[in-house]
């Protein structure tokens, strides 16, 4: 009895299939970053609707040329001369994030002969929704892209398209008012390039989300600028309600009228953003209560901490309310934990990471992955 990630095709599918009735409908391409879900096992599945990624280290970028079978679209917040020539080899698309990047690497890209890349430069439109300050990447003093009064009013030689990310989980209106921020700023040069790319957050697979509105924006915005290729690269879209974290009880412990129950896994360790977005994940068959219901629960409310196996004291989340009383051995199912979680997880205090499983369309189960201590070991050589 072992934690497991369980990624659903089925639910997989469904999102793949509405991503690409967004980039057909709307002319635009929609590419799959690898920072959210990066589950190479799957690719042939995630192919059959896409063609490219989006990378922003040496590793992701040989992931998408030796996994993926295609030039990645790279860029990552500072590249350095040990992994540039492989970036090179990897990329079809390169985007720097300062000019002082460019003016270091650009030399190398203009001596590189064995395929064709096309050159970037991330903008940063000094606008976002985000609330979360750890994940806005326009807050002030951001170490991301370059400030209009930056820029010189002709384009540096070679440079062919804006890179601009301002989002996370963010709805079709946030867009909509990013695209009027960033005209504003950069619409001056936007007949200098030749594409332009929204990065990701761009949450369209949200049983909320406005597809149409999304579907009426983007061939707007081509309408003003049609020579651009308008490029969309979100990750969790694509990851998002495809399957949940099983874990279980291993223990129960009290503390001052406080009941937690202690999983086979971490929050730490393998469920990180809920720890530093923060938010509470859903738990098949609980109801999620304010965060502190637990301190002032009754025994027989069934209120509940839940405990990840690490020894960070910070290491748990609550209140959950059960239908009857937990208990040791029991599944604990966390819902939609694929997009940011195999990506992020660690071997922290030798934790070792749940397995992967995925569920065919005919039911059938084939297991990934499974972890262990030479996994552990070998983090450690």
């Amino acid at each position: 009895m072992k934690p497991y990630y369980l990624l659903e095709e089925r639910l997989l599918r469904r999102n793949l299939e509405l991503i690409k009735h967004v980039a057909d409908s709307a002319g635009v391409e929609i590419i799959l970053a690898f920072k959210a879900y990066a589950l190479w096992k799957t690719f042939p599945v995630i192919k059959e609707y896409i063609k490219h990624t989006t990378a922003s280290s040496v590793n992701e970028a040989l992931l998408s040329h030796r996994e993926f079978g295609s030039l990645a679209h790279t860029y990552s917040p500072a590249y350095t001369e040990d992994d540039f020539q492989t970036i090179l080899d990897c990329s079809g698309h390169i985007t720097f994030n300062s000019l002082s990047q460019y003016q270091r690497f650009m030399p190398l890209v203009k001596s590189y002969h064995v395929h064709e890349i096309s050159v970037g430069i991330r903008v940063n439109p000094e606008y976002s929704e985000i609330e979360t300050e750890l994940y806005n990447p326009c807050a002030p003093g951001s170490r991301f892209g370059v400030l209009a009064e930056q820029l010189p009013e002709t384009l540096p030689e070679g440079i062919e398209g804006f890179h601009c990310h301002c989002h996370c989980e963010s709805s079709a209106e946030a867009l909509e008012h990013t695209l009027s921020h960033l005209e504003e700023k950069f619409g001056r040069w936007f007949n200098q390039i030749k594409w332009l790319n929204l990065g990701g957050g761009h949450l369209m697979t949200r049983a909320d989300y406005n597809v149409q509105h999304l579907i009426n924006i983007l061939p707007s915005l081509k309408k003003r600028f049609p020579h651009l290729r308008v490029i969309l690269e979100p990750g969790s879209a694509f990851a998002w309600q495809t399957g949940p974290l099983v874990s279980h009880v291993v223990d129960i412990v009290e503390n001052h009228g406080i009941r937690t129950a202690i999983l086979d896994v971490s929050f730490t360790c393998h469920m990180p953003d809920c720890l530093e977005m923060p938010y509470q994940p859903a738990v098949r068959g609980a109801e999620s209560l304010p965060f502190n219901a637990v301190k002032i629960a009754k025994p027989e409310d069934n209120i509940y901490r839940l405990g990840g196996n690490s020894c960070l004291s910070g290491d748990y989340m609550g209140s959950w309310k059960f239908p009857e009383p937990v208990r040791v051995g029991q599944e604990i199912i966390f819902e939609d934990m694929l997009h940011y979680t195999t990506v992020k997880t660690c071997m922290f205090n030798g934790i070792s990471h749940p397995s992967i499983v995925f569920e065919h369309i005919d039911g059938t189960r084939e297991v990934l992955r499974e972890y262990e201590y030479e996994d552990y070991r070998n983090r450690m050589d």
